[in-house]
């Protein structure tokens, strides 16, 4: 078996040409572009909290990608570097072979260099990458720029990786279409770059989905010093979460499961049309949901009538954290 150098070089060493030094020195040295400033994300995946043990590796090392650079699309920034500290219960070369891919192949999907991290024995598998992307000066979005009169924006659909989750636990039970449908989104989310960049200039706030819509769009009211109304029935639904809607269950998962990997954004009303070109442009459902409103307290409307929410999302130190998920 490769000692812990060699592991570095064959698994994780990968030649740079942006950065001006990458993996195999104590630091990484790079350059920043002139009239831009850094955004820097860390996120940690444990086994077990936020993946199963039994994941393919391939999807374990695509997420551990994919959920710093949702960070990072969150505040429009362009994904530029990486590092990755890796602690290995093993050294299983088919799991190191495996993972490498998955978070290489999505790396090398959004121009990321990855140029350094660490590596060591540890009893569980335990991931953490920290990214680092480049956004023009001032123009970074923030959590703290909603204000009352804005539309509430959710992109893609909610609540269909937290749908698979609850299938596999036993929760509630999708058909074959529908988990086929539903899995991908818990196991190969796709992080909105994209649109966090066209959305530079035109939105107010912008969080991603990460924890759950609910307990998400609470932390850019926080910030921001107001509050929301959304309307659940315009809440952007798959076909496989349309037809369990009416159960509970469905519903927790939709308002608040986490790894949806969505954008939720504000924006004044005046920028609906140019939404609206972003959306085609980009080939995505983008849905108004709801108004920003005086106050500091989120409503959830059905039929006109207010929502009792059982739960606002995950929380890695509360009740509700029970089984992967919550990137």
């Amino acid at each position: 078996m490769p000692g812990e150098f060699e592991l570095i070089a064959r698994y994780f060493a990968r030649p740079v040409t942006r950065a001006r030094l990458g993996v195999g020195d104590d630091c990484a040295l790079f350059g920043s572009t002139p009239g831009h400033e850094w955004a820097i994300t860390t996120d940690m995946l444990i086994a077990g909290r936020h993946f199963f043990p039994s994941d393919g590796p391939g999807t374990i090392g695509h997420k551990a990608m994919a959920v710093n650079l949702s960070d990072l699309a969150a505040m429009g920034a362009t994904p530029r570097y990486a590092l990755l500290a890796i602690a290995l219960p093993s050294d299983d070369e088919k799991f190191l072979r495996g993972f490498a891919g998955g978070f290489f192949g999505l790396a090398q999907k959004y121009g990321v260099e990855v140029i350094g991290g660490d590596t060591t024995r540890g009893g569980l598998l335990t991931l953490s990458v920290t990214a680092l992307g480049e956004v023009p000066e001032g123009q970074a979005l923030r959590r703290d720029g909603a204000r009352v009169g804005d539309d509430v924006w959710v992109s893609g659909t909610l609540g269909d990786a937290a749908l698979a989750l609850a299938h596999h636990q036993g929760g509630l039970q999708l058909t074959t279409e529908e988990a086929v449908a539903c899995f991908p989104r818990l196991y190969v989310p796709t992080p909105r770059i994209e649109l966090g960049i066209a959305l530079r200039g035109i939105a107010t706030a912008c969080i991603d989905v990460s924890d759950g819509f609910a307990a998400d769009l609470g932390h850019v009211l926080e910030c921001s010093g107001v509050g929301a109304q959304v309307t659940f029935e315009a809440l952007p639904l798959s076909a496989a979460a349309a037809a369990h809607v009416e159960e509970p269950a469905a519903r927790d998962c939709v308002l608040a499961g986490g790894d949806d990997y969505e954008l939720v954004f504000t924006a004044p009303p005046d920028r609906r049309l140019q939404i609206d070109k972003i959306a085609e442009s980009l080939g995505l459902r983008l849905s108004r949901v709801g108004s920003i409103v005086a106050g500091s307290d989120l409503a959830v409307l059905r039929a006109g009538e207010p929502m009792i929410l059982a739960r606002t999302g995950f929380d890695h130190f509360g009740s509700a954290s029970a089984g992967p998920g919550g990137g």
